[in-house]
């Protein structure tokens, strides 16, 4: 090859990472990490399933991505769920770094009478035995 195509072939290449990596940044903060929300919208819905919670049962349930730092043994991208029969409350899973298993988050957020949503960890309907909380192991 001679200079000229090493220099042209050089200089596209940092062009295209000059550019590159900051739209790539600014899309991650913006949207999530494409790969937790991947590895969300396989295994959460599987695991719903595996429970018996159907379409039936769930009003919504999408990947949410929080704006502050949880459980370093989880990924950060939350899949949330409402459950029809019980529309005031949302519940959130995580997946386990180790294992990719799913778990259901301590903290669910319910819609007060005064329209003001709040964090609690009561026991509710759809609460599981185990759950672990998101904001432990944040360092």
């Amino acid at each position: 090859m001679n200079k000229k195509k090493i220099l042209i072939i050089t200089s596209t290449l940092i062009a295209v990472i000059v550019f590159a990596l900051p739209m790539g940044f600014i899309y991650v903060l913006n949207n999530g990490n494409p790969y937790t929300k991947y590895i969300a919208n396989k295994y959460v819905p599987e695991y719903l399933e595996e429970k018996g919670y159907t379409d039936e049962k769930i009003e919504e349930s999408h990947y949410v991505e929080p704006k502050y730092l949880i459980n370093k043994d989880f990924y950060h991208g939350h899949y949330m769920v409402i459950f029809k029969d019980e529309s005031d409350t949302t519940y959130y899973y995580g997946i386990t770094k180790k294992g990719k298993q799913v778990q259901q988050f301590c903290e669910k957020d319910r819609l007060s009478l005064d329209g003001v949503t709040e964090i609690f960890e009561g026991e509710t309907k759809y609460s599981e035995k185990e759950c672990k909380n998101s904001l432990d192991n944040r360092d």
